[in-house]
C-alpha cells in the first residue's frame, strides 16, 4: 500500500516535514535550556535569530498539515475500494492495529500546533519575549508526538494487506462489533442528543460570565458530546437510514462532503474555545475583545444549526423521527 501514489504523497510530505521539524527541535533544545532576554552576549543574539526560524518551520508545519489531514482522510476513502469488505475510510482504518491511534494522533497534532501557534502570537506581542522558552518547551513535546504519528502512519500503510477481508462501516459502528465504540450502542441515542444540546446550552450561559475554568471543561464536554451523538443519532438522519452509524460515509459525494464542513465547523469552534481558555489560564493574556471566544461561538453555532437541520428536515418531510 506504501506504493500508492496518494499514500506514497502523504508519506514523503510526512517525513520531509519530520526532517524539518528535527532541525527546529534541535534549536528548540537550545533556546529552552539557554535562552536569557536580559543578557547582550553574541549567543543570545544568535538564539534569537534561530528562534524565527524555528517558528517559521514550525508554522509551516502546521498550516500544511491542515491541508495533509484533509487529504489524509480523502486518501483513507479512496483506497477503500481495493480493501475486500471496506465502504469507506472506516474499513480502511480498522484494517491494521495502528489506523484508529494514527487518526486520533494526527487530530491531536493538529490541536496542539494551533495552540502552540496562539502561544507564539501572544508572545511576539509582549516587548520582552515573555513566552519564548515556554512556547519552544511546549514544542518538544509535540515533536515526540509527531515524531510517533509518523512512525504509526509508516506502520499502518505499511500493515495493509489488500488480501485480507476487512469489516465494513455498518458492522465497526454498531452493537454486533467488539470495538469500543460498541458500547455506545447499548446506551439509548436519546441521552447522548440531549447531553449534546444540554453541553450546548451551558457552554453559551458559561460564555457569557466569561469563566476560563468552567469554558475549558464544557468545551471539552461539548464536544466529547457532538461526536458521540453525531455518530449514534445525527448521522442516521444524514443517511436517512436508521442502521447506519458511520462517521466516515458522510465526507463522501453522496451526501454531499457535509462531513468536511461539519467536522471543520466543529474542530475549529472548540479548537479556539480551548485557545481562549489556555491564554487566560497559562499566559494570563486579557483578551479585551474576546475574540477567540467569539470565533468558537460561531463556529459552535453553525455546527449546531446545521446538524439540527437534517433531523427537522427529516420530521418535516415524513412527519416522524427515525
Amino acid at each position: 500500500m506504501l506504493l500508492n501514489p496518494e499514500v506514497l504523497a502523504i508519506v514523503i510530505l510526512d517525513i520531509i516535514f519530520l526532517i524539518f521539524a528535527t532541525i527546529a527541535f534541535f534549536i528548540s533544545l537550545r533556546i529552552f535550556f539557554l535562552w536569557d532576554m536580559q543578557s547582550t552576549s553574541t549567543k543570545q543574539y544568535n538564539l534569537e535569530k534561530q528562534s524565527f526560524l524555528s517558528s517559521t518551520i514550525i508554522k509551516y508545519i502546521l498550516f500544511t498539515k491542515i491541508i495533509l489531514f484533509v487529504f489524509f482522510v480523502f486518501t483513507l476513502d479512496k483506497i477503500s475500494a481495493v480493501l475486500t469488505g471496506a465502504m469507506c475510510a472506516a474499513g480502511v482504518v480498522d484494517a491494521t492495529k495502528y489506523g484508529i491511534y494514527l487518526l486520533l494522533f494526527k487530530l491531536l497534532n493538529i490541536y496542539l500546533f494551533g495552540y502552540w501557534l496562539v502561544i507564539h502570537y501572544f508572545d511576539l506581542k509582549t516587548k520582552e519575549l515573555k513566552f519564548t522558552k515556554l512556547k519552544f518547551g511546549f514544542y518538544l513535546f509535540i515533536y515526540l508526538l509527531f515524531l510517533s504519528e509518523t512512525v504509526l502512519e509508516l506502520l499502518m500503510f505499511s500493515s495493509i494487506d489488500i488480501t485480507k477481508l476487512v469489516s465494513c462501516c455498518g458492522t465497526l459502528y454498531s452493537n454486533s462489533s467488539n470495538s469500543y465504540i460498541s458500547s455506545l450502542f447499548l446506551v439509548n441515542s436519546s441521552i447522548f442528543t440531549i447531553g449534546f444540546y444540554s453541553s450546548f446550552i451551558i457552554l453559551l450561559i458559561v460564555s457569557y460570565f466569561k469563566n476560563e475554568y468552567l469554558h475549558a471543561l464544557i468545551n471539552l464536554i461539548f464536544l466529547i458530546f457532538a461526536i458521540t451523538s453525531l455518530i449514534l443519532f445525527f448521522s442516521t438522519y444524514i443517511y436517512e437510514l436508521p442502521t447506519h452509524h458511520c462517521p466516515f460515509c458522510i465526507l463522501q459525494k453522496e451526501y454531499n462532503y457535509i462531513g468536511y464542513a461539519l467536522y471543520i465547523f466543529l474542530f475549529v469552534g472548540t479548537f479556539f474555545g480551548f485557545s481562549w481558555s489556555v491564554s487566560k489560564l497559562l499566559l494570563k493574556v486579557e483578551d479585551k475583545n474576546y475574540k477567540y471566544l467569539k470565533i468558537s461561538l460561531i463556529f459552535i453555532f453553525i455546527y449546531v444549526v446545521l446538524i439540527s437541520f437534517y433531523p427537522l428536515s427529516f420530521y418535516l418531510k415524513n412527519g416522524v423521527f427515525l
